[in-house]
């Protein structure tokens, strides 16, 4: 699939590349990015490299993985988000948010921005959001982005070489207001 830009007032989500290899890597020395997310850690220069040089451009070559930098208008890096392919017509969100950056809702609004994309260009009917339980940052994202908690996942999650109990969460596109690509039959209570 081509790279793809999205805008919103305050913000700019595209495929980071080699040029911002430096700002990722200086984001990913937080602790909290590397405690709550998969990123390796410690966290190495040369991780930062191959993430920024094979492993967002592959994503989006290949179509599995489709990978934004969240910048402000002014071009600094406030975020990363991610909709990785799982299933037909279901992606999976990651984000964090570069420590100076937090609650401010940008990772909010970069959520919703490329949630509405997955659900109007990229033929996706279901982001699943998982995070590991106690990454409560993670949930009130998710939540103030219009995800359903639908419970706990036992042994949901890998981080680090351990498997962890994982919150998961769902947004449909009928949650924003759009229509689907197939149709949806909800389970009566």
């Amino acid at each position: 699939m081509e790279h793809v830009t999205l805008t919103t007032d305050r913000l700019v989500l595209r495929p980071v590349g080699p040029e911002d290899t430096a700002a990722v890597y200086a984001a990913a020395q937080d602790p909290g990015i590397q405690r709550w997310t998969t990123v390796p850690s410690p966290y190495l220069p040369e991780h930062a490299a191959g993430f920024t040089e094979q492993i967002v451009p592959d994503g989006w070559a290949q179509g599995t993985m489709f990978t934004f930098g969240v910048f402000l208008t002014g071009g600094e890096l406030a975020g990363m988000l991610a909709l990785t392919a799982r299933s037909p017509g279901t992606a999976e969100i990651g984000f964090w948010a570069a420590k100076e950056h937090r609650g401010r809702g940008y990772v909010v609004e970069a959520a919703l921005t490329a949630c509405r994309w997955a659900f109007t260009e990229a033929g996706v009917d279901r982001v699943e959001w998982r995070a590991e339980v106690g990454n409560h940052a993670s949930r009130a994202v998710a939540e103030r982005a219009g995800f359903t908690v639908e419970g706990v996942l036992r042994s949901g999650v890998t981080n680090k070489g351990v498997r962890r109990d994982c919150w998961v969460g769902s947004l449909l596109p009928s949650d924003l207001g759009l229509p689907s690509t197939a149709p949806y039959l909800p389970a009566r209570p």
